[in-house]
Formats: C-alpha cells, structure tokens, sequence
C-alpha cells in the first residue's frame, strides 16, 4: 500500500528569488486528498552531477519519486538522461512520440527543429504519459521498491497529465486510504506558551498528526487524519480538534483557512457595525488588509494614516498638547486617533495605532517595538500597549495583527 512519496523538483530557475515551485503545492494537495504523504521536497538546479546525487538518494529512501522539470529539448534538460543512467536504463527513440512532436510544429506552420527529437527519447520499459499541452511527453518507471514519475515543468502540462495519467492509478495503490486536514489559527499568544498548553493533548495521538507552524501575530495548528475513508478521517481528526479548542478557546479565530482580517468582516457584517482606522506605525497596513477582502466596503468606512505630528492633529484631530505631553507615541495619542477617526466619519467602531516600527527612533523609555492601540465606540474606550520585536516589517505586521484582533475580541 503506497502511503508516502517524495517530489524532486528540477531546473536552475526555482532557485533564484524570481521563481516559485508551485507544481510541489500541487502535487501535495493531490497525493493528500487520495491518503499519500509527501515526506520530502528537493529543488535541484541543472547539474546533472547534483541531480544524479539527489535521485540516487531518493530512489533508495521512497516508494514514489515524482520529478517535475527537465524534460524540454535543450542541453541543460537532463532528467531523463540521469533517471535513466540511475535506474540503469537505456534510452531509445520512440518514433511515435518524434512523429506527434513533428505534427504538432507542422499544425502551427513550422519545422521541429532537430533537438525536440530528444523529447522523443524513453528508457527502456518506461510508461508514456500522453502531453496534449506541450510536446514533452510524461514517463512512468516501475522499479523494485520504487515508482518514479517524470512530469513536464509547465504547470499547464504537468497538471493535466497528472489528473489523466497518474490520479487513477496511484488511488488504486493507496489503497482507499482517505486523509483529512483541520487548519486551526490562533494569535494573542506565543508559540511556546500555546504548544505548552496542547501538547499534553496532541502527544497522546499518532493518528492525527499535529504540526505548528508560525508567522509574526499568528500561530497554525495542521491536524493530518488517516482513514479508509474520508467520513473515518474527519471523526478522527474532529475527535483531537475539539479537545484543542476547548482548551484555547477564543485564542483561536478560525476553525478553516479564514484570514484575520476575513474574520474581522464576518463580525462587522453579522453586528451590522462599521469601522474606520487612523494608524501611524503600521503605514496604512491594517486598512490595506480590511480592504483586501471583497465586500469590505459594507463595513469599512475610511483609513488614514496620521504619519507625522501635523497630520494627527488635522486628520484625527488630536489636540497638539496631547502630543507636546505624551509624545507622539503613547496611550493618549492612540486613543485621540481612535475618537478621532471614529467621530470624523460617523464609524461605530475606531481603531488608532501608534508606535516606533524602527529601526531608529527608540529610546530606552520607548524602545523599538514599543507600540499603542487604541479602540473607541461611543460609549467605551480600550487601550493595549504592546512590545514586539523584530525588524521593522515584522513589527508591523504584528502589530497590525493585534489591531484586528482587539476588534474581533471587542465584537465578540
């Protein structure tokens, strides 16, 4: 029963900044939904000495080694030639595959130049994998221990072969094998003080499989399922998922893949309130993210960023001797933004932020990180002074993260 997989991902432009390798998102998300974990990911770029060390490995280690890349007709295309030379296998010419290569520059009017014959190339017992996006032809090796899948690099190639070609067969040797995932996200606490509270409930099960992962003001808990059928894997995972919101309770704002800031609007919608924004610190980011979301037009009313002094005062009209005291950071300053904004636009709800997101500008009474938030309505008024490190962009983040969050905990 085929339970585990790994995916090599080949060519010399995943590795630079400009490129992302989104076939692996694919493929995982696909091998998941039918019971196969993918245990490990490698990019590799086009060296072939580098690659043969890779696939060697992977052969050796997994029962399913699915490459993407490398399949075109130019000179750094090598997968074929390393995979083959591995599983010591001969490439031979397919003349059917050189005759549809050959057809498919005829139809747009053009000669196939002579390299795109190296696309017809196949080792020896290798399964083709029709391509009727593209001319590079897909391969399926058995080998003892070992299934391995060559795909195209094109996401538009690589994806129709692997629903038409590869899909059916690999359910089958999964088995039924059905996986279920439970997304919780959490914020308001650190990664140690939540795992320290879960733990002692996730440690007691090998089915699900629990997994936390971290970005600035948020926290994921990835709860993994196993069962011969979906139904069987979501009881499984509801059984854990449950025992762990009731121990975080409204730490945790989505049950799903909701955002914070989808959240937020849920509630605005649902109270039928509005809100408006006045931030300094966070550079218009807490408004860019409400108004991110589509809809958000029925609930948000205005953001405006009070950068300097001068624009606090005739933006969210703070008296200027409430900045000659405090200071432009402080809890006076961010509440006279909340009043400020929420009284300027009629909002039922304003949210001011003020802070030092550096990396200049601290003091050792206001060091950087040092941040207020403020939350006015017509009859209440809420403050939290916060310190966040990091650099600059994530104390902004963080910082916009705990705005929203002092709304969603306000609504509910």
């Amino acid at each position: 029963m085929l339970r585990h997989a790994e995916i090599i991902a080949i060519g010399s432009e995943l590795l630079t900044p400009n490129r992302l390798d989104t076939n692996s998102l694919f493929l995982t998300e696909r091998l998941n939904s039918i019971g196969i974990e993918v245990e490990l990911k490698t990019i590799v770029g086009d060296s072939e000495e580098r690659l043969e060390q890779v696939v060697r490995e992977a052969v050796k280690r997994s029962s399913l080694v699915i490459a993407t890349g490398g399949l075109g007709p130019t000179e750094d295309d090598v997968t074929k030639k390393v995979f083959a030379r591995v599983l010591k296998r001969q490439l031979v010419l397919d003349d059917l595959i050189l005759d549809r290569i050959k057809a498919r520059f005829r139809r747009r009017g053009m000669e196939m130049p002579a390299n795109n014959a190296r696309q017809a190339l196949v080792p020896v017992g290798g399964q083709i994998l029709e391509n009727p996006a593209g001319t590079a032809p897909g391969i399926w090796m058995a080998t003892e221990g070992c299934d391995v899948i060559l795909l195209p690099g094109p996401p538009s190639e690589m994806k129709s072969m692997f629903e038409d070609s590869c899909m059916p067969r690999l359910s089958e040797m999964a088995g039924g094998v059905r996986l279920f995932k439970q997304v919780f996200k959490a914020t308001g606490i650190t990664e140690s003080s939540l795992d320290e509270r879960i733990a002692p409930i996730y440690a007691k099960y090998k089915n699900p499989v629990t997994t936390i992962l971290t970005s600035p003001g948020e926290i994921q808990i990835h709860l993994i399922g196993r069962g011969r059928s979906e139904d069987e894997a979501r009881k499984i995972v509801t059984e854990l998922a449950d025992k762990i919101e009731l121990e975080l309770g409204d730490l945790i704002f989505s049950r799903g893949e909701e955002n914070l800031e989808q959240i937020v609007g849920y509630y605005l919608m649902m109270r039928e309130m509005t809100l408006a924004v006045a931030e300094s610190c966070t550079g218009g980011l807490v408004s860019q993210r409400i108004t991110s979301v589509p809809g958000s037009s029925s609930y948000f009313l205005s953001g405006v960023t009070c950068y300097s002094n001068r624009s606090k005062i005739d933006l969210a009209g703070i008296p200027p001797l409430v900045i000659q005291m405090g200071g432009a950071v402080s809890a006076e300053v961010a509440k006279g933004l909340a009043e400020g904004i929420r009284t300027k636009t009629g909002a039922t709800i304003g949210l001011g932020i003020t802070g030092i997101a550096g990396p200049a500008g601290g003091t050792v009474e206001k060091p950087v990180g040092l941040v207020h938030i403020a939350l006015s309505m017509e009859s209440s008024m809420d403050h939290q002074e916060f310190r966040f490190v990091g650099d600059r962009e994530r104390i902004r983040q963080w910082a916009s993260q705990a705005a929203l969050d002092m709304v969603r905990r306000k609504l509910i």
